[in-house]
């Protein structure tokens, strides 16, 4: 059995989970413990030791962040479970970390622990995406990198270094400098919701392109963008005309 704790400041969110982990996972999860602040939180996790937390950011005494630092180096899976949406979700969103937004949705839930127990039960190691998820948060060092989970490994990438991503149904190939490229079960539409405000333009349905890798942009019918490699890359007619206006502002 897989040993999980639930911190969350509002009771009724506690109890929903504790009733879903029932529901669901009864075979799977025994939950041991419960806390609404950043000091109940970290007594009960050095007390219970899990091999699971699920997180609400916004708690009594500061936010779970307070909690996951103050216990670095962790080992125990995370889950964050909130409605707060700001660089702390980007944090989460880049280190490839599971997360559920409220008002919980049961399917979203189960996908999320599915995913975490497969990860306990393969004993794999995540503390690489730990690590991430805590440097993203500061200000100093945030979104400066990505996660990038794949199927058998964790890459945690420079933004710098991603030249474009082009989209093949629900996967998403991330095209490096060097040569590699990285394939993510993920569609293209959630790593634009976080790159387009550092650097990144989709320029076509099926790309996202990091501005610092194009070479020119042509204007002609139909037209393209053109990265410092040679490589041409549709632009569709609604984003041609967003693209030259904001390369006319640099």
């Amino acid at each position: 059995m897989i040993n999980a704790v639930i911190i969350d400041d509002d009771p009724g969110i506690r109890a929903l989970n504790s009733r879903l982990l029932k529901e669901y996972f009864s075979d799977k999860i025994r939950l041991v413990g419960e806390a609404d602040s950043v000091e109940s939180g970290i007594n009960l996790i050095r007390q219970v030791k899990p091999e699971l937390a699920l997180l609400d950011i916004e708690i009594k005494g500061g936010t779970s962040f307070d909690i996951l630092e103050q216990l670095r180096p962790y080992d125990f899976k995370l889950i964050f479970i909130t409605a707060f949406n700001s660089y702390a979700l980007k944090a989460i969103k880049f280190s490839a970390i599971d997360y559920i937004v409220k008002p919980i949705n049961e399917i979203e839930f189960q996908q999320a622990l599915q995913h975490v127990i497969h990860l306990i039960e393969t004993c794999q190691n995540t503390q690489a995406q730990n690590n991430q998820l805590l440097d993203s948060y500061k200000k100093e060092t945030q979104l400066k990198k990505i996660v990038l989970r794949t199927s058998d490994a964790i890459h945690i990438v420079d933004l710098a270094e991603v030249m474009y991503c082009k989209s093949d149904n629900s996967y998403t190939t991330f095209f490096l400098e060097s040569g590699e490229k990285v394939i993510v079960s993920k569609s293209i539409r959630d790593f634009a919701d976080m790159l387009i405000e550092y650097g990144f333009f989709r320029p076509h349905q099926s790309y996202l392109v990091n501005l610092n890798f194009v070479k020119r942009v042509d204007k002609s019918e139909g037209g393209f963008v053109v990265m410092k490699t040679g490589k041409e890359i549709p632009l569709s007619a609604r984003q041609k005309k967003r693209i030259i206006e904001f390369l006319e502002k640099l």
